[in-house]
């Protein structure tokens, strides 16, 4: 981790909740927001970890989020993309981080103290609302995560997963299809949904000629009305 100082106006408006805040109310958050740089698979913050009161947000680079059964199985949640927040117990909660935090690739982290937050949030509410949001919809995430695993077969867990990504992250067009723009190496897949990585390959085998998949991550999606039809089976 490298310590880089205060953040840019620039880099907070990078931010979702701050884009449409006015100029001098991110200037008085310049004081209290710095920013930490990561290697590529760097632990941000352990499973258990007590963390500092600050939001957190990331302002380059991809992590991974990830948690660890009591059998050592290892789960990951989701993958937070540039723009979005993370470790809500630092702002909301008991101050215990609740996964691990990896940066997949170099990474730029922004942190803001909690007080001088608290202090802006007092003159602009919406900004408390963005960040409930954000949160809620990641509680919403977990929830369907939860019962996929319970109820769901894998296949069905597998298409939601990539329609997920399509949807977030989003796709652009080359001659074979839909490219999703995020990669997802089997590995990644297999522990998002709770498989093996065999199994995982075995299921992209079963997709062949709907799905395509290059070595790295790379996804192509070649019919989306199909894939959904697959799950609905």
């Amino acid at each position: 981790m490298l310590v880089k100082g205060y953040s840019s106006l620039a880099q907070l408006q990078q931010l979702s909740i701050f884009q449409d805040l006015a100029i001098a109310q991110l200037e008085s958050l310049i004081p209290c927001s710095y920013l930490k740089e990561y290697q590529q698979n760097e632990i941000v913050m352990h499973e258990g970890d007590r963390i500092p009161p600050q939001l957190h947000g990331l302002i380059r680079g991809r992590l991974e989020i990830k948690k660890t059964a009591d059998n050592g199985k290892e789960t990951i949640v989701r993958l937070i993309p540039p723009g979005e927040l993370f470790a809500a117990p630092a702002i909301f909660g008991n101050g215990i981080a609740p996964a691990t935090v990896i940066s997949q690739v170099e990474s730029q982290i922004l942190t803001i103290d909690r007080q001088a937050l608290l202090q802006v949030i007092s003159q602009s509410p919406e900004i408390s609302l963005g960040i409930l949001e954000v949160f809620n919809q990641r509680l919403q995430q977990l929830h369907n995560t939860v019962h996929g695993l319970i109820s769901e077969r894998a296949m069905v867990r597998l298409v939601k997963l990539l329609q997920y990504y399509s949807d977030r992250d989003g796709t652009h067009l080359d001659e074979q299809g839909d490219r999703l723009n995020i990669k997802l190496p089997y590995y990644q897949i297999a522990r998002s949904i709770g498989i093996t990585y065999e199994e995982c390959v075995r299921l992209f085998k079963k997709l062949k000629g709907i799905v395509i998949y290059q070595r790295g991550g790379t996804i192509i999606v070649r019919d989306w009305k199909k894939l959904a039809a697959i799950s609905e089976q």
